[in-house]
């Protein structure tokens, strides 16, 4: 069983299985059992890319075969995995697994796979004196309400795919914070994003604990082996490195990408305009000086925003093709239409932006501010599909 907390309230969050304070999750662990009473409950302190899973002992490797179905959980104040472990985390759900996620913050390459947005960003979390929220009965699919006069810091998500989504939970506004992601074969991912509510203070509050059974519940009941998470909860830095870093993040990422296409159309550029054999000077230092000088050689000197277009316009046109399959060769209302449907970016939108490219004319002067109002359209489409 579990026991209460200390007579001076301790606020501080840990939401580790060990932990008997107020925001530890040494309740909701223990009952596990209660829940799952044929399954084998243990834990995992490994990366998902570097562990099998094996189903007879923590630290053997292996696969789970045939010999039962797994529910690995995973409660962290964030739970931010790189791309081999969101690849290692479906593979386990492939197999016709279960994996439960609760967290105040997900990574956006994980949120990004999962085609999914939170409703508030990591640093402007809903706060508050008191968590209330609901959870649908997987027996009488009845909303069931809790609630707890403690800390709130909840999330919700938002931009659901309704065709693979079911919505399992809200929160106090009625945005959905526990939501299911269901796959062939039987696997599912189970996003929560009140993970204080599985916190030794509000399952002890009242008949809380009516709410941790209720979420639980809607994993199967065939479950044989459950794997607890600890890995999650610390820093892993022993791979890390600052590109990993700027590509794990998504608005970091496409920054990234943009700065090297502008660095080649500048060296592209350069060279061809460069007609004579002249002395060999030092390569541009990776500096902001620089950068805003070689930037204003391209475009104050140049003034070549024709050739700049043309090539940010063929470029958005391969990113098409080769993300979407879609031919670029009639850019009609046709091509619009299925861009939109693979997309969901707004037909409008898209008409726009099309009419920017074809205002384009060939080998002529483009003013500055016509350059600008295509780049800003091109972006943003990109950052919608991305």
């Amino acid at each position: 069983g579990c026991q209460g907390g200390e007579k001076k309230l301790n606020t501080r969050i840990t939401l580790w299985r060990k932990d008997k304070i107020p925001y530890g999750t040494f309740c909701a662990f223990e009952n596990l059992k209660h829940i799952f009473p044929q399954a084998a409950i243990s834990t995992n302190s490994y990366s998902p890319a570097e562990y099998k899973f094996s189903a007879t002992a923590d630290k053997a490797p292996g696969s789970l075969g045939n010999k039962g179905l797994l529910a690995y959980i995973i409660i962290s104040p964030q739970i931010i995995p790189d791309a081999r472990e969101i690849g290692a985390i479906m593979n386990v759900v492939a197999d016709g697994n279960q994996v439960f996620m609760s967290s105040f913050y997900f990574g956006d390459s994980l949120l990004h796979y999962l085609k999914v947005k939170m409703k508030y960003p990591s640093s402007f979390l809903r706060l508050g004196d008191s968590l209330r929220l609901s959870v649908v009965s997987p027996l009488s699919y009845d909303s069931l309400s809790f609630h707890y006069p403690g800390s709130a810091a909840d999330n919700a998500a938002i931009d659901l795919d309704a065709e693979y989504t079911t919505v399992l939970g809200k929160d106090a506004a009625g945005s959905p914070d526990f939501i299911k992601f269901t796959y062939k074969g039987g696997g599912a991912v189970y996003l929560h994003f009140a993970p204080l509510a599985f916190s030794n203070f509000f399952l002890l509050h009242q008949s809380n604990m009516a709410y941790f059974e209720n979420v639980f519940s809607h994993l199967p009941a065939s479950v044989a082996f459950v794997k607890w998470d600890d890995y999650f909860r610390y820093p892993r830095n022993s791979h890390f490195s600052a590109l990993q870093y700027i590509l794990s993040n998504r608005m970091l990422s496409w920054a990234f990408w943009l700065v090297l296409f502008l660095l080649a159309l500048i060296y592209l550029i350069e060279s061809k305009r460069r007609q004579r054999v002249i002395a060999r000077v030092p390569v541009l230092s990776n500096s902001s000086v620089d950068f805003v000088k070689t930037i204003g050689r391209l475009y104050y000197q140049r003034k070549d925003n024709g050739n700049l277009a043309a090539k940010m316009s063929a470029h958005l046109m391969d990113f098409i093709r080769s993300r979407f399959n879609i031919s670029t060769v009639e850019l009609d209302q046709s091509f619009i239409d299925k861009l939109s449907d693979k997309t969901g970016y707004p037909k409008e939108a898209l008409q726009v932006l099309l009419e920017s490219i074809r205002d384009i004319p060939a080998n002529a002067e483009i003013p500055d501010a016509a350059l600008l109002t295509l780049y800003t359209r091109i972006d943003e489409f990109y950052k919608y599909v991305s």
